[in-house]
């Protein structure tokens, strides 16, 4: 029982990192006055060869931009809310002590910042003109975390808790890597 909430903490805790990571993840850059740089090579035959300022491949969109944007700004938002929690019920099996002030504070946090994650998700997912690919793992992510603060709301055990979180944790991973192929990211 106890490695549920060790989970549930971890968890949390790597969903916390993913998002700082992706956050501070460097960019590269070319020096345009480089004269050592060659053109790409022409990825089609008979098509004009790009130059060395033209993306030879990009899917990306003005809606996937933003949508995955005001994604990834409610996802590090419900993450950073919702880590007080789950410290705080950490290590106490399926039994969560509501009673606890300190649980029953992150508690409040922690749902407050899930209802305006997964308005602002639903709302991301709702972009006119985004690809169904992006739009459906944010409208999964955005009812999970609903079903999260569900939990939370009827005061559910630390099994069911760890469960909600795995299924956020898995729409995250799913959204980024839709704004991933689609040449932005999330």
């Amino acid at each position: 029982m106890r490695s549920s909430h060790v989970c549930g903490r971890a968890l949390a805790t790597s969903l916390i990192a993913f998002g700082i990571g992706l956050a501070v993840v460097p960019t590269a850059s070319a020096d345009p006055t480089d004269g050592d740089q060659t053109p790409a090579p022409n990825p089609i035959p008979g098509a004009p060869a790009p130059t060395r300022f033209t993306a030879t491949t990009t899917d990306e969109t003005p809606a996937a931009s933003d949508a995955c944007k005001q994604f990834s700004a409610a996802m590090n938002y419900a993450a950073t809310n919702y880590e007080d929690f789950a410290y705080a019920t950490a290590g106490q099996g399926d039994v969560v002590n509501y009673g606890d002030p300190s649980v029953s504070n992150s508690n409040v946090v922690g749902r407050t910042a899930l209802r305006q994650a997964a308005s602002v998700a639903m709302s991301a997912a709702a972009t006119p003109g985004l690809q169904p690919e992006i739009a459906g793992p944010m409208q999964s992510w955005s009812m999970n975390a609903a079903k999260l603060l569900l939990i939370m709301g009827v005061r559910g055990g630390g099994d069911t808790l760890n469960s909600a979180a795995n299924d956020l944790n898995t729409d995250s991973h799913n959204v980024q890597m839709a704004c991933a192929a689609a040449g932005t990211r999330a």
